[in-house]
């Protein structure tokens, strides 16, 4: 990439693996590229496009069905390819560290976050006790979590999401390392702190002059972080160059399909692009004629003074204290709105939702769900209205029974609900919602494990839709997607409005995805709503000091160095 001297170069890296069923797959394909010293590169590429691969490639942490070739895979003067198992240990953490996406699954439970950061240091440095200590608490400091005497003694679980990333970049800079690998450290995390994140990378690569190969799927996030950017696509590298440069002017229609699906900000256009689009050729005409409104003004959801409390100790002999989760939310939901709520985690947004069909019981306040007061209803009461308020789950690989084919996921809501004639009936209206979807009724005798996150979340929807719902919660759906295949749902949830006219109440972090999908939005912090307005509205003319700051952390898409944004494609 870069004519300076390289700290790291690969020269066709090709990664395959054995599979009993599939026989040889290979993820990666001839991949090359390098980095200078201090410089950054962001590997760009779709979930399965082989970026992470090739990161676990370069650290030695693929399994042993992996078959890693290339001709050259150096970092400096050391041959990766030559080293044994217990030279590449010692490499890693001390010349070479890695951020993983989710930074829960990486850090022990068990262990308090400051001595896994201490480990680190005893492990690759000549460091007494004291001297890792103080070195521990001064890296909790760097990367900007308050009190670290306070931090050090903490678990992972008693952390939010973006301060357990931050414990996992303390301990992937803990030994000033020459290369720093992140792959996907921003993923699911909020606007707000993935701007926080990303600044906090930068700054570090500049403080120890380290360089950076930064992973992601979202090409707009790494504008103003990478010098250089390399486009991967089903495990080949189709496009290379300068940031800049490949953001005025990409080459490859893939390159511009990830510049151009995600929503723009200024527009609202009938249909998003994606990919595929790009990809095929076949980039449709783009409508911004305003849809008409499905909304009535008929009530079909009122919440009044709805307040969810939980009591927390700070430590184990300390009174209990109030912790409102939710707090004194008064909302009116109109018949066929769209109704986005936006917010950081644990502002209350999924507390709200999932109050509102009774999965947790409320402290205080009214539901009330067209005339019918619903807070204090029995199970067995709450069974009608539960197939007219339909839920969708952030996370789709958790909201799918793996022990269960896809048909008969579809099928279930039906049996508990007694529709349905026959076992025949019931799975043709599995097929048929199933395609309506997008997908195969093929399908639907494999098991969730044989589907990508974007299919998934489309079988999530179509399970939704079983019952043919007045109301569908939508919590967090997209925020766990690629860029691309977050698209195609928001597309696929506005043809199901449009043919439907089901109520949605759509709840995110991320407030481009909120402000296109979305007529009227609500914007929460602290349990309360501090903003609602028309979606244009409130993007245009915010005026709670919460919302701006939701606004200013978008990602522009704007490269270092240049002066403009990438084309738009609307």
């Amino acid at each position: 990439m870069s004519k300076e001297s390289p700290i790291l170069t690969v020269e066709n890296l090709t990664v395959r693996f054995e599979d009993k069923v599939r026989g040889s797959v290979t993820a990666v394909k001839d991949v090359s590229f390098s980095l200078a010293k201090g410089k950054s590169l962001a590997i760009v590429g779709e979930s399965g496009s082989g970026k992470s691969v090739s990161s676990l490639a370069l650290m030695g942490l693929l399994p042993p069905t992996a078959q890693v070739t290339a001709k050259s895979m150096r970092l400096s003067e050391l041959d990766l390819l030559k080293m044994n198992k217990d030279a590449r240990r010692k490499l890693c953490g001390r010349r070479m560290a890695m951020i993983f996406q989710e930074p829960m699954s990486s850090l022990n439970p068990l262990i308090q976050v400051g001595d896994q950061i201490l480990e680190t240091l005893l492990l690759h440095k000549d460091f007494s006790k004291k001297a890792a200590i103080d070195r521990t608490l001064e890296l909790i400091d760097q990367v900007g979590l308050p009190t670290p005497s306070l931090l050090y003694k903490r678990y992972p679980h008693e952390l939010s999401g973006g301060q357990q990333q931050r414990i996992m970049i303390a301990m992937g800079i803990a030994c000033e390392p020459d290369l720093l690998i992140a792959d996907e450290p921003t993923t699911a995390l909020d606007v707000t702190i993935q701007k926080q994140v990303i600044e906090l990378l930068v700054s570090l690569q500049e403080k120890y002059q380290m360089s950076l190969l930064f992973i992601t799927h979202d090409l707009a996030l790494v504008g103003d972080l990478a010098d250089d950017i390399a486009v991967m696509y089903r495990g080949e590298m189709v496009e290379t160059g300068k940031t800049a440069k490949v953001f005025a002017d990409p080459r490859e229609a893939y390159t511009r399909g990830l510049l151009a699906c995600r929503p723009p900000l200024d527009k609202r256009p009938a249909r998003l692009l994606t990919v595929s689009d790009f990809v095929a050729n076949t980039i449709p005409k783009i409508d911004f004629t305003p849809k008409p409104t499905k909304s009535t003004e008929e009530v079909i959801l009122e919440i009044k003074g709805l307040t969810k409390t939980y009591a927390q100790k700070k430590h184990l002999f300390a009174k209990p204290e109030l912790f409102h989760a939710v707090d004194q939310i008064d909302l009116k939901v109109r018949k066929g709105m769209r109704l986005g709520i936006v917010g950081e985690s644990g502002c209350g947004k999924t507390t709200l939702a999932r109050s509102i069909i009774r999965l947790i019981e409320p402290t205080d306040g009214t539901i009330t769900f067209d005339g019918l007061d619903i807070t204090h209803l029995s199970d067995k009461e709450l069974i009608p209205v539960r197939r007219r308020i339909q839920y969708i789950f952030q996370n789709p690989y958790g909201a799918l029974n793996p022990r269960m084919t896809i048909g008969e996921i579809l099928v279930e809501p039906l049996v508990i609900h007694e529709l349905g004639k026959s076992k025949e009936e019931r799975w043709e209206a599995a097929a048929k919602q199933i395609e309506s979807v997008g997908l195969s009724r093929s399908m639907l005798q494999r098991f969730p494990h044989e589907f990508s996150g974007g299919q998934r979340q489309r079988i999530c929807i179509a399970r939704a839709l079983m019952l043919n719902p007045e109301i569908l919660v939508c919590d967090e759906c997209v925020s766990a997607l690629d860029v691309s295949v977050q698209a195609q749902i928001l597309n696929l949830l506005q043809d199901i409005q449009d043919e439907r006219g089901i109520t949605f109440i759509f709840i995110s972090h991320d407030l481009a995805v909120v402000k296109y999908f979305s007529e009227e939005v609500c914007v929460m912090s602290k349990g309360k709503i501090v903003e609602r307005g028309a979606a244009d509205e409130i993007y245009a003319h915010p005026k709670h000091a919460f919302t701006q700051r939701l606004l200013n952390a978008i990602p522009k898409g704007i490269p270092k160095g240049a002066i403009a944004s990438a084309p738009s494609y609307y």
